[in-house]
């Protein structure tokens, strides 16, 4: 079997953020989020990194994160590019957004052809998530039935005291496989919980702090690309006709519909670690200290990449 790949998903602009937030340093020598993430997944095991990147920021990209990690890493480069769509259909007029997650994965398609965990590259997501979904990926090749992988998080370490968050809410059953994952787009931070609303904050709906959310780190097999990638042109004709503009192709969404057609299981793995992300500028000083403390402590060293 091939071993597992790393593929960041790092083509989208923070709009909530206000600028290219991939790119913005949090650490004492310059390093971004996403240096500490695949710090954590070469201690894990991972080798190869795969980065899902927009073509007009390919270079300075490389040249603010790409080249360090070469050194030390196997690396691609993959365009997301909104007219990457299946045969006979076209960009409609005035659309300037993506085609959301599942189609950012798509685009790592011609490099990878094996195992691959998946991450948002402006998510912090601790060590102990990497090394759960390497192992896992090591030791479950596909078969009849794909075995996924998601790393879950509790709701409580993943929100931010400064605004609205989008998770994955998880539904898991008694043996840790994923029955139903459903995309709650505006969840608020409440005391040691949080809440969530549908309806533009006309009313509030309760989420206990323990509940277990997606974080879009996930174990994936070729299987669930050749999969996206046959489904994508039924999205288009539903989005096409509802939501032209801004509909999204969401990676858990394609999970959804594997699980409910039984041609897949997940397998969910609980991380405590927290995340830390910068959502929002405000919770950019948050970040810069957690890593600050956790270099301090002995959690990473100073220089993630060291010249030879």
């Amino acid at each position: 079997m091939n071993k597992p790949v790393l593929v960041i998903m790092a083509a989208g602009m923070g709009s909530r953020y206000g600028g290219l937030k991939q790119l913005d340093p949090v650490g004492g020598h310059g390093q971004v989020i996403l240096d500490y993430s695949m710090y954590d997944a070469r201690q894990a095991g991972f080798d190869t990194v795969v980065f899902v990147i927009k073509q007009s920021i390919e270079e300075e990209f490389k040249a603010r994160v790409g080249r360090r990690v070469e050194r030390h890493m196997k690396v691609r480069y993959v365009f997301q590019c909104m007219d990457d769509l299946p045969e006979g259909y076209a960009v409609p007029e005035g659309r300037e957004k993506p085609w959301g997650t599942a189609q950012a994965a798509l685009a790592a398609r011609h490099v990878v052809d094996g195992p691959f965990a998946v991450i948002n590259a402006d998510d912090y997501y601790g060590p102990e998530g990497y090394r759960k979904i390497y192992d896992y990926l090591c030791a479950h090749p596909d078969g009849d039935v794909y075995e996924y992988a998601m790393v879950g998080y509790l709701l409580k370490n993943t929100v931010t005291e400064y605004g609205s968050v989008a998770r994955g809410v998880c539904a898991v059953d008694e043996n840790g496989v994923l029955r139903d994952i459903v995309e709650r787009t505006r969840i608020e931070k409440d005391g040691e919980d949080a809440r969530y609303t549908e309806d533009g904050g006309e009313s509030w709906t309760a989420l206990p702090g323990e509940t277990t959310v997606s974080m879009n780190l996930w174990g994936f097999n070729r299987s669930f690309l050749d999969e996206a990638e046959r489904r994508f042109a039924a999205f288009l004709d539903r989005t096409l006709v509802d939501n032209p503009m801004k509909g999204e192709y969401f990676l858990p969404s394609v999970v959804e519909q594997l699980i409910g057609e039984g041609k897949a299981q997940v397998k969910v793995l609980l991380s405590r670690d927290k995340w830390y992300g910068v959502t929002y500028r405000e919770d950019k000083p948050a970040v810069t200290a957690a890593i600050a403390a956790m270099t301090a402590a002995g959690l990473y060293p100073d220089e993630l990449w060291p010249e030879a």
